[in-house]
This record gives C-alpha cells, structure tokens and sequence, in this order.
C-alpha cells in the first residue's frame, strides 16, 4: 500500500482536472481558429457591394486572428504548469519532513490574466 495514499490520488484528480481544463481551453481556441477562417471565407465570396463583408471583416479582426492562438498556447502552458506543480507536490508528499503550504500567487495570476482575457473579448465583441 502506497503511504498517504489518499494524498497522492487527491494530487493526480487535482492533475487531471488541470489537464481537462487545458484542453477544453485549446479546443475553444480551434473553436475561434476556425470560426474566423469561417468568416473570411464569407467575407470574400460576398460581393463587394454587400455592406456585410465589411462588418465581417471588422468581426474578424485581430482578436478573431490571435484570440484562438492565444488560447491554443495558454491552454499548452496551462498544462505545463499543472505537470510541473503535480511533480513538485508528489515530491513535497513523499519528503519525510513537513512542508509550509505555498502561496498562491501562481493561481491568482491565472485567474487575473483570464478575468483580463475575458473582459478585454466582452468588450471587443460588445462594441464590434
């Protein structure tokens, strides 16, 4: 039997869900990759006299080109830290000595970084 079994698989679920949520993060991001390749398509078989290719090429800017890249590689970073802090925790639970808790400024720069995403997108797709 693994010592602090229950420790270690508390780790690995926290890994997990991690991980879950780096993919749904990159699978948004093709998501916007090809929703914006949808739309150019649109704009450039409309006709040039048709007021909507230019609202779609407005719609289509340049968070429509880099928002799904970015997801792409936040979603890949998200999952490079989750390894890096899932091996650096079953580390601090195999050591034999007690560890302080850490802080959680990694955490809380995730979360302020995607309030910032999410609110700099709602303001883009409000006003466009």
């Amino acid at each position: 039997m693994i010592r602090d079994y229950s420790n270690h698989a508390a780790n690995e679920r926290t890994f997990l869900a991690w991980v879950r949520t780096g993919i749904a993060v990159i699978a948004l991001g093709f998501v916007i990759e090809k929703f914006n390749l949808f739309l150019l398509t649109v704009a450039n078989t409309l006709d040039a006299q048709d007021p909507h290719p230019v609202h779609l090429q407005k719609l289509s800017g340049s968070l429509g080109r880099y928002g799904g890249v970015a997801l792409i590689l936040g979603g890949v970073a998200l999952i490079v830290i989750a390894a890096s802090r899932f091996i650096r925790t079953e580390r601090l639970l195999d050591a034999e000595e007690t560890h302080p808790a850490s802080a959680l400024r990694v955490e809380f720069t995730l979360l302020m970084a995607t309030v910032l995403f999410v609110a700099c997108f709602s303001v883009y797709v409000a006003l466009g």
